[in-house]
């Protein structure tokens, strides 16, 4: 059996699960890019250093290639999944995430879980060749440096599947042929069991701890797997691991900010495109790589991505597939939260309205559109540096020793940004009322960029969030099922209950 098989397996099911997503084909997948390997002992992976580079090329072209795992469903679990958005249209592959009526074969988890696997596959096969190549032609900064890409990669990989699923399998070996004298260990290899939760996050901060030392620094390009990158990755995991490190966030959050990571003047400067809505423009974004961005993918004109049209307008061609019902709907309580404290820079950005020929959720003639991604040559972002931000005031709240004020001053400069009044005194001086202001300040800051399920779930804010959506957001379907501890985690794909007897479901599915 060589591993070729078990990455065409992957990539066919993976293809299966996504045929009515694949606007734009992911990139192929074949010798070249993944290479044939019967025993990872004895056979070098990469011949030389052209071949290194391209393998390395090719973990880039997959994050830029494939929108609809790490930002369109993304955006279904994170929005759709709680109070931020509805689904939009309708079919199961939307609706069951807005109705909590998730299972083993609900379609976005199915092809979620099969990309992410393939994905952390592919960069542990990197990892590995990139360690030996033929030709002895690269140095070992240079090794170090590269593999350090793909531990990046990796990690971010480990981080999503582990706040979807809890208990995943990790794995970090290229399994071998299986032969009578090996079946029994590689067996185990082709069918692993889970890892736990802490036990994945060890391998994801094992990864990072390795990238903060070797990854290049980022030069401004805000594409690539940097320093910076897993800086902002570590604070985020140590946010969120089952045994947190408050003071670690901080640290790390502080060193991005002694980077040179600030604010953008603008709010709107992360999302505005050039010219006037339906005048033919080029619709390119009018900032890249700001001072805010850490990990962006660019969509040069000519090239593109469908992303766009999948939420609304595609401002460079006006028209353009708008005869059918878009995704992830922004929410009544959504505009509401933002309405509440006149929160009008931040609703114009995430919130724009037209006419259509559905009427799903809102009037047709003035329906509500999600518009932090309105054109097919928009940034796509993964780290932001407000994110961050606001994560260390989250670890100046509820770390071992609290700082109020020093929390509502970085609160206080994100709403200052946004033409918001600053926190009143009640709440810079009750940890309470602090608490639940960085929580909504965290809603309306980052809406509709997919991180409103995951702060819910981080903070054990799950039951009470959507049963006080479902009660006073008129727009909302019934639930399926309700919300209870059991909804933190999602199922686990029944085909690979069905395939591999050493994984076992997440409880209450």
């Amino acid at each position: 059996m060589k591993l070729k098989y078990i990455f065409n397996i992957l990539a066919l099911s993976l293809m299966t699960a996504s045929c009515g997503l694949d606007y734009e084909p992911v990139s192929d997948y074949s010798d070249v890019t993944e290479g044939e390997i019967e025993n990872p002992e004895e056979e070098i992976i990469y011949q030389n250093r052209a071949d290194a580079e391209s393998a390395l090329t090719a973990l880039y072209e997959d994050i830029r290639g494939n929108q609809n795992y790490l930002q369109l469903d993304y955006l279904l679990i994170g929005d759709v999944h709680s109070d931020n958005a509805y689904a939009g249209t309708t079919g199961s592959e939307v609706v069951d995430p807005a109705t909590n009526d998730l299972n083993g074969t609900t379609l976005c988890v199915n092809r979620d879980w099969d990309y992410y696997m393939l994905q952390a596959a592919k960069c542990t096969k990197f990892i590995v060749g990139i360690a030996s190549v033929g030709d002895g032609s690269l140095t070992d900064a240079e090794i170090n440096t590269m593999r350090a890409q793909a531990e990046i990669f990796r990690a971010f990989i480990w981080f999503r599947m582990v706040r979807m699923w809890g208990n995943i399998p990790i794995i970090t070996t290229v399994p071998k042929d299986i032969t009578s004298e090996n079946i029994q260990e590689s067996y185990e290899s082709y069918f692993p069991a889970q890892n736990t939760e802490s036990e994945a996050y060890e391998y994801i901060l094992k990864d990072l701890e390795d990238a903060y030392r070797y990854a290049p620094e980022g030069n401004g390009d805000k594409t690539r797997f940097s320093k910076d990158v897993a800086r902002a990755l570590l604070a985020k995991v140590y946010a969120e691991k089952p045994v947190r490190d408050y003071s670690k966030v901080i640290q790390y959050v502080d060193e991005l900010t002694a980077r040179g990571y600030a604010l953008c003047p603008e709010y709107g400067d992360l999302f505005n495109i050039d010219g006037a809505v339906k005048d033919g423009f080029t619709a390119t974004p009018l900032y890249s790589n700001t001072v805010e961005s850490i990990l962006e993918i660019h969509y040069p004109v000519g090239s593109g991505n469908w992303a766009s049209w999948m939420y609304g307008r595609t401002l460079e061609d006006w028209d353009y597939s708008f005869s059918w019902a878009k995704w992830i709907t922004p929410s009544r309580d959504l505009i509401s939260a933002f309405d509440k404290i006149g929160d009008n820079k931040r609703k114009e950005q995430c919130v724009v309205y037209y006419d259509c020929a559905w009427s799903n959720y809102y009037p047709s003639d003035n329906y509500a559109f999600m518009y932090k991604v309105r054109s097919g040559y928009a940034n796509i972002y993964f780290l932001r540096y407000d994110d961050l931000l606001l994560l260390k005031a989250e670890a100046l709240i509820n770390g071992t020793n609290p700082d109020l004020a020093g929390a509502a001053d970085i609160i206080d400069q994100i709403r200052t940004r946004a033409g918001v009044a600053k926190l009143t005194a009640a709440e810079k001086s009750n940890k309470d009322n602090l608490f639940k202001a960085y929580v909504n300040e965290r809603r309306l800051e980052l809406a509709c960029e997919g991180e409103r399920w995951y702060d819910l779930v981080r903070l054990d804010l799950v039951e009470e969030a959507m049963a006080a959506a479902q009660r006073s957001d008129s727009g909302r379907l019934p639930l399926a099922v309700p919300y209870t501890a059991n909804s933190y985690l999602l199922p686990i794909p029944q085909n690979v209950l069905d395939t591999n007897p050493n994984v076992v479901q997440n409880p209450g599915y």
